[in-house]
């Protein structure tokens, strides 16, 4: 694995190979013991075209705690309008060890990933956000063990980027993947059939019916219903989405033992209520801690060569 673009650039094994060196991480730092240094000297150089808190704090107190150093870069750059991003990706890999981006457009990540000669990462994209989809997978193995072949989770809302990163890690592990969306927000049948390239022979299912998708599952996902560049549509989508918020009748519907995740930040009372949120099945708070042990899974394995 050269670069982290998309789940789809990990094998199974690979994957939890990740995953389980962020939990040997994390059970480090828990018992107040400091991680080996093995991305001491490098210099992960970080890019931001869109507001960011967990993702941010992940990776910078990420590199500090492996022992490396990271340089944070935002509209000043200029990605695409100042500089071409190949000329960017050039500049900067041959002054650091690796490049993160959190973009817009996924070609942008595509032209560092070409032109920069270092390791690159997708911090997020409007067509992917697979660090999220390490975060929420560690947090479903925290509770239902390392092994998660044969369980199922219901993503409810819009077949986004999160979304598909998701599924496509639900499916590389062996984890049934419902989607219920209104019509018009779903998977498109190019996504669907990309997701099932990407992990073939993966259990996925496209619905409408929010309740028919939660039926029974482990887990409940949910995310905010107008993603960052949507604003236009904000209210074209509140109409369209009433009936999906994630509120104690639809998780009845679930399994008794099943928790709800959310990849923040979250619109209260729209896409999710509080009383979720803030109750016994909410696993929100330790999937958004589990950005940091993700990530430093993420950069050891790549960064690190663990």
């Amino acid at each position: 694995m050269k670069h982290f673009l998309s789940i789809a650039n990990a094998t199974p094994d690979e994957l939890k190979h990740m995953l389980g060196v962020a939990r040997r991480l994390r059970d480090e730092r828990d018992a107040g013991k400091a991680n080996d240094p093995v991305l001491a000297g490098q210099t992960l150089a970080m890019l931001f075209e869109k507001p960011s808190l967990r993702t941010r704090v992940s990776f910078e107190q990420a590199m500090i705690e492996l022992g490396g150093h990271s340089i944070i870069m935002g509209q000043e750059v200029g990605l695409g309008k100042r500089e071409s991003v190949g000329d960017v990706a050039k500049v900067l890999g041959g002054m650091v060890h690796g490049i993160a981006a959190r973009v817009f457009e996924h070609q942008k990540l595509i032209d560092f990933a070409e032109f920069g000669g270092v390791p690159v990462i997708n911090m997020l994209s409007d067509e992917s956000h697979p660090c999220q989809a390490l975060a929420d997978l560690m947090t479903l193995q925290d509770e239902f063990g390392a092994d998660l072949t044969g369980r199922s989770v219901a993503f409810i809302g819009d077949g986004n980027n999160v979304a598909r990163s998701v599924a496509i890690l639900c499916g590389r592990l062996g984890v049934r993947f419902v989607l219920a969306s209104p019509e018009g927000y779903e998977f498109t049948p190019q996504v669907q059939k990309q997701l099932l390239a990407d992990a073939p022979g993966m259990d996925l299912e496209v619905i409408v019916d929010p309740i028919d998708a939660v039926k029974g599952v482990d887990a409940v996902f949910t995310d905010t219903f107008t993603s960052m560049g949507q604003e236009d549509e904000k209210q074209a989508r509140l109409e369209a989405f009433k009936g999906y918020q994630v509120n104690d009748g639809l998780v009845s519907h679930a399994a008794d033992h099943a928790v709800v995740l959310h990849c923040l930040p979250a619109y209260r009372g729209v896409e999710i209520t509080d009383e979720v949120m803030d109750g016994p099945r909410s696993r929100v708070f330790p999937e958004a801690h589990n950005r940091l042990h993700a990530q430093k899974g993420l950069l050891a394995v790549l960064m690190g060569g663990v």
